[in-house]
Order: structure tokens, then C-alpha cells, then sequence
């Protein structure tokens, strides 16, 4: 019996299922995606905006099983995502990419009746381009508040005509195309994606980047912050974690009043502004002619003392090499986003 019907198949249905399975076997990720609705026009620009990265394979339903069954276990998966207008992508791309592609790919299409709202459709309220007519009778029979000012129909207050999964009558989808609100959108709807290895639905594939790389993010800072808190040293923490011992050596050297050459200045300087203190706090008679020379002085300098010379280029080094830091860890993070394009 399978001999007959192998000499009654014809020649075309085998040709259709041998390039199925040869271009299956020549790419790295097969995937079967919707085309329902969308126009023979679209859909033409569509393949050629792909041209270079997948290509899109139509056949019947019929051969498609066929030739994932004689694939085996490399496409077999697929077996159940294949039903109504179907079309098969062949690309090299991960499955991430291929559907973040194809949801950019779709453009905005007027409703027809009987589609479901994909998202809550929304009439703004104000005027439109409508001179009083019959119109006015057809948006109010949609349920949108319609109204005759100054000569032009307006559109009285926001309405949301349908919610997100409701079934799109006649009579709004007409009046939706009159207003030029397509609420719709016509392009590829991945079903399923196979790589070998894993099998990819939509749930899987569609993730918030924003999200998880805020997570990527976090999850660096927490890792840093902790390996500097616990003292281990790595590439990214041994320089914080030099600066973090030299600042408390020197904190410590300064509070203990040890004399190394590093701190001297740093003591002098607060013995001369304990010395300071104590001379203002004390009558011209307690004190010299030179103590005196030097509390005047001091009366007399601006509250604010510009910094030295060699301590503001040292911070403003600092501050560079801080900066010079952050945009490596930076440049090191927006790699993380090359896995979703």
C-alpha cells in the first residue's frame, strides 16, 4: 500500500518535504510562527527584511508533519505547534533574538470584526475631521459620546470602546478605521522555537530586559560590596580594598598620634587649630605680643580657605581615577545585554 502510494504522491509534495528537512539540518534554530492575516503585501516585506539573518518557509500543514516526523527526534517537537497558517523560520540566531525580531517586525492594522482587542482600545476625547453628517449617529452607536460644536463633530470624553480579549464588533470596527486607530498589529507570531536541544515557547522568550538586567546589576554591586566587606581580594576589589586599609591606617596613625613622616602634617595641623581655639578664648593681657600677632590674624582670615595647591590636584586624581572605574564596570555590564540584542 505504501508503494502505491508513494507512485500517486506527487513528485511536488516531495521536493517540498525534502527542503523542509534540508534546511532544518543547515540552521541552528527552526521555528514555527502564525501568518494568519497578514496580506499577501506584508507579508512579502517581511521575508525580504529577513532575507539576510532567517528564511520563512511555507508549505501545508500536511508536509510540514511529515517532514518533521521523518526529521525525528531533531524537529519532532515542533510536531504540535503546526496548526491553521503556518509557516516554518530557519535561522542561525538563539531563540531570543528571533523573537525579540519578530516582535519589532509588526506594524499597526486596522480591527476587523470578530478580532480580539490585544490590549484595551482607547477613543481620546476631542475634535476630529468629521463635518456633521451620519457619523455622528455611527460613533454613538459604537458607544462613543459624539457630538455637533461650532460646526465639527467632537468626540464629547475618553472612552475605552473595548477592553484587552473582547471581541471587536461590526459596527466599532468601522468607526475604529474611520478615525485611523488601528488597534491591531499583523506580522509573525512565534508558536514555538527549537534549538537542538531546548523547545521555546513565547512565556519563555518574552522577558523584561530592563528587568533582569537591573538584577544583573544589583547582583554585581552586592557581589562587590560583599567581597570588599569581607576583605577578598579579587581583580575588581584590590584597589578599593588598598584604599579602604591605607585611609583607615592613616585614620588610625593620626588618632593614635604616631610620628611617621605621612601624618606629621595631618597632627600639626590640628595642633595648631587646638592652639588656635584656646589663644581665641583667652584676653590680650594672658597672652604675648606674638600669640596676640596670630590671634588678629586668624580674626582676620576668610572663613573659607581655598585648598593647597597640591591637595586639590590629588583629590581631583582621585576623583578622575573613580570615575575611570565606574565606566569600565560599566562597559563591563553592557555587555550583558548582547545576549537579547
Amino acid at each position: 500500500m505504501a508503494a502505491i502510494d508513494n507512485v500517486h504522491r506527487p513528485v511536488w509534495k516531495d521536493d517540498e518535504v525534502m527542503s523542509i528537512k534540508a534546511e532544518a539540518e543547515t540552521h541552528k534554530v527552526i521555528a514555527v510562527v502564525s501568518i494568519h492575516g497578514i496580506p499577501a503585501r506584508q507579508f512579502q516585506s517581511i521575508r525580504a527584511e529577513l532575507r539576510d539573518i532567517a528564511r520563512i518557509k511555507v508549505a501545508r500543514n500536511t508536509l510540514i508533519h511529515r517532514a518533521l516526523e521523518e526529521a525525528g527526534e531533531m524537529t519532532l517537537k515542533l510536531f504540535e505547534s503546526v496548526e491553521g497558517q503556518t509557516a516554518l523560520v530557519f535561522t542561525d540566531l538563539n531563540p531570543f533574538k528571533l523573537f525579540k525580531l519578530l516582535e519589532n517586525s509588526r506594524t499597526p492594522a486596522p480591527a476587523k470584526a470578530g478580532d480580539r482587542a490585544p490590549t484595551d482600545i482607547i477613543v481620546e476625547k476631542g475634535a476630529t475631521s468629521f463635518r456633521p453628517g451620519p457619523i455622528v449617529g455611527d460613533l454613538q452607536n459604537a458607544g462613543i459620546p459624539a457630538a455637533i460644536e461650532k460646526g465639527k463633530i467632537v468626540i464629547r470624553e475618553t472612552k475605552t470602546v473595548a477592553k484587552a480579549g473582547e471581541a471587536i464588533s461590526v459596527r466599532l470596527a468601522g468607526v475604529l478605521q474611520r478615525l485611523e486607530i488601528y488597534p491591531m498589529e499583523v506580522g509573525l507570531y512565534l508558536r514555538a522555537a527549537y534549538d537542538g536541544d531546548v523547545l521555546y515557547v513565547p512565556e519563555n522568550l518574552r522577558i523584561d530586559e530592563k528587568a533582569y538586567f537591573g538584577q544583573f546589576v544589583l547582583a554585581v554591586s552586592n557581589g562587590l560590596n560583599l567581597s570588599i566587606n569581607t576583605a577578598y581580594p579579587t581583580s575588581f576589589t584590590a584597589a578599593p580594598l588598598l584604599q579602604k586599609a591605607s585611609f583607615e591606617a592613616m585614620n588610625l596613625a593620626v588618632n593614635a598620634e604616631i610620628f611617621e613622616p605621612e601624618v606629621l602634617k595631618t597632627l600639626l595641623s590640628r595642633a595648631q587649630a587646638v592652639a588656635l581655639t584656646l589663644v581665641n578664648k583667652l584676653p590680650n593681657e594672658a597672652l604675648d605680643d606674638e600669640l596676640i600677632a596670630l590671634k588678629d590674624a586668624h580674626a582676620r582670615a576668610p572663613e573659607s580657605v581655598e585648598e593647597e595647591p597640591a591637595q586639590k590636584k590629588e583629590d581631583e586624581e582621585s576623583k578622575e581615577k573613580e570615575e575611570d572605574e565606574a565606566k569600565e564596570s560599566e562597559s563591563g555590564m553592557e555587555g550583558l545585554g548582547a545576549l537579547f540584542g
